[in-house]
C-alpha cells in the first residue's frame, strides 16, 4: 500500500512527534513542516469561530488537494487520519474561486477537484418537511434558506445534487443518496413554467423544468 499521512493532532503529541507512515511499512517520517506549522497555528480553541475574521498574509499555495471522492492528499499522499482531515477542514475557507487554509498568521491555497465535502447520509423529517444531511466529516446540515441545495448535470447526463455544508463550502451528495432525494421531488408552477424540485424547511429548490427532469430519467 502507498504511504498515508497519519500524524498526530495537537494534544496527541509534542511538537515534532507527528509522523507519516505507510500502513504496510515500518518506516516513519516527521510530518512535513508546512503541515506541522499549520496544525500548530490551527490548534487553538475556537479556530472556526475566528475563521472569517482572520486576514493573515497570503503565503501562496501548498501541494494539498481534496480529490473528487473526498480524500485529502498532501503531495499526492492520502491523509489517512480523520482527526487530521477534520482539523484542516476546520480552517478551510473559500475566497472567490480559490480555497485556502487560514490561521491567524498565514493562509495557503489548496486545490479542490469538485467540492470539499461529501454528503453521505440523508434523513427526511416529514413533520417539518426538512432534509438533514451528514457529511463525510460528520457535519450535520439541515437544508433550507441558510443551507441551500443546488443541482448540476454530470458528464453522464444525470443530476448531481449539492448542499451548502458551511459558509461557501459545499458537499456533493453521494450517488447512493440521489435516488432517495429525487423520490421527494414535486412539481411547482414557477413564472408560468412547470418546475420539478425538492422542498426543505419551507424552501423550494428547483432541479429542472419538468420536461428536462423527466427526459433525464429523474422520475
Amino acid at each position: 500500500a502507498g504511504a498515508v499521512l497519519t500524524g498526530a493532532v495537537p494534544g496527541d503529541a509534542q511538537p515534532g512527534e507527528a509522523e507519516m507512515a505507510g500502513e504496510d511499512s515500518p518506516a516513519t517520517q516527521v510530518l512535513p513542516a508546512p503541515l506541522a506549522n499549520l496544525l500548530a497555528a490551527a490548534s487553538g480553541e475556537g479556530a472556526r469561530a475566528g475563521l472569517e475574521r482572520w486576514n493573515p498574509p497570503d503565503c501562496g499555495d501548498i501541494d494539498m488537494r481534496i480529490a473528487d471522492d473526498g480524500v485529502w492528499l498532501y503531495q499526492g499522499t492520502p491523509i489517512g487520519r480523520t482527526a487530521l482531515v477534520r482539523l484542516f477542514a476546520s480552517i478551510l475557507r473559500r475566497e472567490g474561486e480559490r480555497y485556502v487554509l487560514v490561521t491567524p498568521v498565514e493562509k495557503v491555497g489548496i486545490k479542490v477537484d469538485d467540492v470539499p465535502f461529501l454528503a453521505v447520509e440523508m434523513t427526511h423529517d416529514p413533520v417539518s418537511d426538512t432534509l438533514y444531511f451528514r457529511t463525510n466529516l460528520d457535519d450535520a446540515v439541515a437544508a433550507g434558506a441558510a443551507a441551500p441545495l443546488r443541482f448540476e448535470i454530470d458528464a453522464a447526463g444525470g443530476f448531481r445534487p449539492y448542499v451548502e455544508a458551511r459558509a461557501g463550502l459545499w458537499a456533493r451528495l453521494t450517488r447512493a443518496l440521489v435516488p432517495d432525494l429525487l423520490a421527494l421531488a414535486q412539481e411547482r408552477d414557477v413564472d408560468g413554467r412547470t418546475v420539478v424540485g425538492v422542498v426543505s424547511a419551507g424552501v423550494f429548490f428547483p432541479i429542472a423544468d419538468a420536461a428536462d427532469f423527466y427526459d433525464e430519467g429523474g422520475a
